[in-house]
C-alpha cells in the first residue's frame, strides 16, 4: 500500500441508537488521531456519529490536514451533516456505496442496515480489509468474525473497540 494518507470508511444506518452512535463517534475519533482521512455516507446516523467523533478528535491547531468526507447519494451538498468537511454529492442514488468503498483504504461497520451491507460486501469483493464492531448490532454484528465467501482466505475482522479496529488496520498498512 502507498503511503499516502489512510482513508478509511466508517459505514452504518442513518438511524442509530445511543449505544451505536457512541461506538460510531469512538471510531471517528480514532480515526482522526491517526492523521487520516474519514470517508461516509455524510448523513445522519453513524455517519453524523462518525463526523463528530472525527471532528473533534482532530487537531485543532492544524484542521485540514485530514478530513471527514461525505459521499451524498443525491445532488444537494445542503443534506450533508454538519460534520462534513468535503461534500461530494454523486447525484447516483445507493451507487455511492461502491464509491465509498473503492475510496477507502479500509471499512469499518458500524451497526445495521442494507446499505451497510451492500458496503461491506463491496469491501469484501474489492480485497479491502473490513472491520466491523462487533457489539454494534445488525450486519456488523452479524458479519464479524465470519469469511463472506471463498474468494478471500481471511474474515471481516470483529473489533470490541474503536483502537481494536485502528490497530487492525495499522498491522494491515504495515504501519506497526
Amino acid at each position: 500500500m502507498n503511503q499516502l494518507v489512510k482513508k478509511i470508511a466508517v459505514i452504518g444506518g442513518v438511524e442509530a441508537s445511543d449505544l451505536v452512535s457512541e461506538i460510531a463517534f469512538k471510531v471517528g475519533n480514532e480515526i482522526s488521531k491517526q492523521g487520516w482521512h474519514l470517508v461516509c455516507g455524510g448523513g445522519s446516523g453513524v455517519m453524523e456519529s462518525a463526523c463528530k467523533g472525527f471532528r473533534f478528535g482532530r487537531n485543532e491547531l492544524d484542521p485540514v490536514r485530514v478530513m471527514a468526507i461525505g459521499v451524498l447519494p443525491g445532488d444537494d451538498a445542503d443534506l450533508a451533516n454538519r460534520y462534513v468537511d468535503l461534500v461530494i454529492p454523486t447525484g447516483i442514488g445507493i451507487a455511492r456505496n461502491a464509491i465509498i468503498t473503492r475510496m477507502a483504504d479500509g471499512i469499518i461497520a458500524v451497526g445495521r442496515g442494507s446499505g451497510t451491507l451492500s458496503e461491506i460486501a463491496y469491501g469484501w469483493q474489492m480485497n479491502k480489509p473490513v472491520a466491523a464492531m462487533g457489539e454494534s448490532g445488525g450486519w456488523a454484528e452479524s458479519l464479524a468474525g465470519k469469511s463472506l465467501d471463498n474468494r478471500r482466505d481471511d474474515v471481516i475482522f470483529k473489533a470490541a473497540t474503536a483502537v481494536d479496529a485502528i490497530d487492525y488496520f495499522k498491522k494491515k498498512f504495515e504501519l506497526i
